[in-house]
């Protein structure tokens, strides 16, 4: 536990030392004077339990809070309450995605996965009495059955390393095409994907970009000869699923009980960010130049 928390202070520390000083210059003001109550926790500190919560194996943060509270004090002497340190929590979402993108995501190699996995807001059955999220959440679908909440769409490397993630509705579809340009972003070569990301339309847009979009075809379609390493590297899509599982079982990225939207985008960036701190990720073991040539 102590290499690990120790670990991601530092580089949340280091990320926190610039982003504060230039996060505060550009806030703007309403004109009104308002009481800004002193943190007894750093910005840093308050990032770094929340992130080392993911790694802890607890299923629920209140849990982790209390139980872990004597070795947590040990870290941080001037731990405060369960209660003060989830308002403490509502005010970390920006310098958290900020960090993520800053400092957290993979580099596209020319060889990446998409797909997309669903956050339940609550059960479906109970969605017209949803308060925290309602006209936010969505009702969708996916091969597991509806739900209703949001979808995460994600690409990696072969690596195992996230390049890019967007947040939506649930109802809304895995070829939409603004989602898939917002996690293809500033990447090249070859993107692999599962049927649900068929369509000419797509594949053009992406091709324009300089993505080649490989997915599987439907029965209905006529099969054309496909590369051999492409053929090879497509039949390794489960790569993504490896991570949306670890993120899902190991990180506790799942959770139905969230007071707050800001409450759910903090859990969500945090889980991000104890993934990219994972020493193993999922990944193909192959040399990668020999596949980019054939390209």
């Amino acid at each position: 536990m102590g290499d690990n928390i120790i670990e991601i202070f530092y580089y949340t520390d280091e990320f926190c030392k610039g982003f504060e000083k230039q996060f505060t210059q550009r806030l703007l003001s309403d004109g009104k004077n308002k009481r800004l109550r002193a943190m007894n926790l750093s910005l840093s500190e308050v990032m770094t339990i929340a992130i080392f919560y993911h790694s802890s194996g607890y299923k629920t943060f209140k849990d982790f809070y209390i139980k872990s509270e004597p070795v947590l004090r040990f870290y941080f002497p001037n731990l405060v309450s369960y209660n003060r340190f989830i308002e403490l929590r509502q005010k970390i979402v920006i310098p958290l995605f900020t960090f993520l993108q800053l400092n957290c995501l993979g580099a596209c190699t020319g060889i990446s996965y998409i797909d997309s996995f669903s956050l339940e807001a609550c059960n479906i059955k109970r969605s017209s009495s949803h308060k925290v999220f309602r006209g936010i959440a969505q009702k969708g679908a996916t091969s597991m059955g509806w739900f209703y909440g949001f979808k995460v769409h994600c690409t990696i490397n072969h690596q195992g390393e996230i390049i890019n993630l967007r947040i939506t509705s649930g109802n809304t579809s895995d070829s939409n095409i603004d989602t898939v340009l917002g996690v293809t972003q500033n990447m090249f070569g070859k993107l692999f994907g599962d049927k649900g990301y068929l369509g000419q339309k797509l594949f053009e847009t992406l091709f324009d970009r300089g993505i080649t979009l490989i997915t599987k075809i439907r029965r209905n379609m006529k099969n054309r000869l496909m590369d051999s390493v492409d053929k090879y590297l497509l039949q390794k899509r489960g790569l993504i699923e490896s991570v949306f599982a670890i993120l899902k079982q190991q990180l506790s990225i799942e959770h139905t009980r969230h007071h707050s939207p800001m409450a759910f985008l903090a859990h969500i960036a945090s889980a991000f960010i104890a993934y990219s701190f994972r020493p193993k990720k999922p990944s193909l073991r192959f040399k990668l130049k020999p596949f980019i040539s054939c390209a």
